[in-house]
């Protein structure tokens, strides 16, 4: 599975041209930036040409104090030939000197101060343009970041059904900064080590063709060396970024669930299974950056060897005569040169392959298939009563496995509706398909006449407040909680809702009250106490339609009584949906629908369904018998 070299590889070329494709909103910036590059990387490598300059001067000062004064630089030549020292002779031959004149050092003061200056310039460009191609890089990841926030609003239930949330997060979080340091790292070294190749390789041939074929030599086995070791290392990048997300999933699922995972006393196979985890993301990570790491090494002693070949071939063309000293210094500064930005765009390919198995899974993301949109001009009730029809309704989580067929419903506003069926029955589901987090596989669903699926979900789900069994809460104050559907609430709302769901009751006990801040996870309040802040949260919202997901089933039986009269007390005249197990809390639902395997089998009230010895009579005695049997 995920962590294994046999991993499908993914579409490099393709993902790469998509992640560059994220540069265009900042092609000023990027130009710029090149520009500057290029200014840069032009007096670098000017500099070198003009030091050699220095060491022309030095030299031939050296060479003249040591010839008597008064002779031409010919005859000076013609006159070491003469006395038998020929080969000297080919070596000064090349040199600009002046018999008895010493080192001008006014003129390699001078040329020392050209270079300082090239060298500051240089330094200044490069500084402006790594800012400009920094400010450019993060707000590329900045709406980078955007698109995935934006994109996860538009996902339907189903890909989060489908997906763990731990890979989920880990695609908008590490793979995410995983691509920003890859461009950071990446982006301008590439850009200037290959302007650095091209003006490096352009000075080379103008100061001598024949060496720079010479250092051209090792280029043909650098440019396989790096092939050959990037194909091996891409799958590997892939598998390590699969098997982080997988073990970030484990990771925030444990975590999540640490004090079940004590309970149940399955820290041992959680610990093997993060052992596992662990040991497949080691395997991938380090074949991976192994693989990649061999390309320097290699790359170096190529570099070495081209070295060595510059320096054989240039000490026999300046013993020739056919080159000054400082032209073959400046050329092997140009080797090393040109040398260097190889290695380190070959260096920076475990980076870039890196970066881009990270982009091809934040766009898997940003392709995935996304809920329909709403109509520009959407339908919506003139005013809504709390009317819910669902007409011949079907749905299908697997287009081959029907859940509900042919389900019809008419409930009038203010009735309250109870949903009661064994596991897998499909209550939940319906519900479901009434906030449109799942959409119908056939019929409709209307609300006051309206279709919801023409009705934009925003305006649908305005008017449904919803409780569930899971309780969800966020990082801030308690009161903040309760507002969080009713942002403009004012506190003396809250503390209305607050009392109406005996929310008030607890809060008064702790030392902030209403302000006491509550943790991502609620682990400073009790199941229970979550639960009801979120009842009062929905309450607050002041809906049509309210939809209770076993509302109840964390909260002790004298707050569940108290929450039930409370509800009975605000659910006059809203439509109302509750799933209940414990049949003792709906006896005063309006309407009672029993479901099994999707069907609605049985319709009617509490004492008509008693009587009529069906489903629901079975489940009432099974779970009356039950309570007698746990109290004796």
């Amino acid at each position: 599975m995920g962590g294994q070299p046999t991993e499908k590889s993914m579409d490099f070329k393709g993902s790469s041209r998509r992640l560059l494709a994220q540069l265009r909103p900042e092609k000023a910036r990027i130009l710029t930036a090149l520009g500057l590059g290029v200014g840069s990387v032009a007096l670098a490598v000017a500099g070198p040409k003009v030091l050699g300059q220095a060491t022309d001067l030095i030299f031939a000062g050296v060479i003249g104090r040591q010839m008597p004064a008064g002779e031409t630089k010919a005859e000076a030549v013609a006159q070491m030939r003469e006395s038998g020292h020929g080969k000297v002779a080919d070596v000064i031959s090349g040199v600009d000197f002046t018999p008895g004149h010493g080192i001008d050092f006014g003129a390699v003061g001078t040329v020392l101060l050209w270079v300082a200056l090239i060298y500051l310039c240089s330094s200044l460009f490069s500084f402006i343009q790594a800012r400009i191609a920094t400010n450019a890089i993060q707000r590329v990841v900045f709406r980078l970041r955007q698109q995935v926030e934006e994109k996860l609003g538009r996902l339907p239930l189903s890909y989060f059904d489908k997906q763990q949330r731990g890979e989920v997060l880990s695609r908008a979080t590490n793979d995410i900064d995983n691509i920003a340091q890859t461009l950071q790292q990446t982006l301008s070294q590439i850009v200037t080590s290959l302007l650095t190749i091209v003006g490096v390789l352009a000075v080379m041939f103008w100061i001598s063709w024949l060496l720079a074929l010479v250092a051209l030599v090792t280029v043909p086995v650098s440019v396989v060396v790096a092939t050959a070791v990037g194909k091996r290392a891409q799958p590997q990048f892939v598998a390590q970024w699969k098997s982080t997300g997988k073990l970030n999933a484990h990771i925030e699922e444990m975590y999540t669930g640490h004090s079940l995972v004590k309970v149940f006393g399955r820290q041992r196979e959680s610990a093997e299974t993060f052992r596992k985890e662990n040991e497949e993301l080691y395997a991938a990570g380090f074949k991976a950056q192994f693989i990649s790491g061999a390309i320097q090494p290699a790359m170096m002693f190529i570099g070495n060897l081209n070295y060595v070949l510059v320096a054989v071939v240039g000490g026999l063309r300046v013993a020739s005569g056919s080159l000054s000293i400082g032209d073959v210094q400046a050329f092997i500064q140009y080797s090393r040169q040109f040398s260097q930005p190889l290695t380190q765009v070959a260096s920076m390919a475990n980076l870039v392959q890196s970066g881009v198995a990270s982009a091809e899974r934040v766009f898997e993301l940003l392709d995935a298939e996304e809920q329909s949109p709403d109509a520009a001009d959407a339908p919506r009730p003139a005013h809504v009563h709390g009317e819910v029809s669902f007409e011949k309704v079907s749905f299908r989580y697997e287009p081959d496995k029907p859940l509900i067929e042919d389900l019809s419903l008419s409930v009038r506003p203010g009735q309250t509706v109870a949903i009661v069926g064994p596991t897998g029955a499909g209550k939940t589901t319906l519900v479901n398909l009434l906030m449109r987090f799942y959409e119908v596989s056939g019929g409709r669903i209307t609300l006051d006449g309206v279709d919801i699926a023409r009705m934009s979900r925003e305006e649908l789900r305005s008017h449904i407040g919803m409780v569930l069994q899971d309780t969800w809460l966020f990082g801030g104050t308690i009161a903040e909680n309760i507002a969080y559907g009713s942002q403009d609430a004012s506190m003396d709302k809250i503390v209305a809702a607050a009392k109406a769901t005996h929310v008030d009751r607890f809060v008064r006990t702790l030392p902030d009250g209403y302000d006491t801040v509550i943790d991502e996870e609620g682990s400073n309040v009790s199941v229970g106490e979550k639960q009801l802040i979120t009842i009062a949260r929905a309450f607050l919202a002041e809906p049509e339609i309210l939809v209770l997901d076993e509302a109840t089933s964390s909260v002790d039986t004298r707050t569940e009584v108290l929450i039930q009269q409370a509800m009975a007390e605000l659910r006059t005249g809203r439509t109302s949906f509750v799933i209940a197990h414990r049949l003792s809390t709906i006896r005063d639902a309006d309407v009672i629908l029993v479901m099994e395997s999707g069907r609605i089998v049985e319709q009617g009230n509490h004492d008509s369904l008693l009587a009529a010895g069906g489903a629901y009579a079975r489940l009432y005695q099974a779970q009356f018998a039950e309570a007698v049997a746990e109290e004796a």
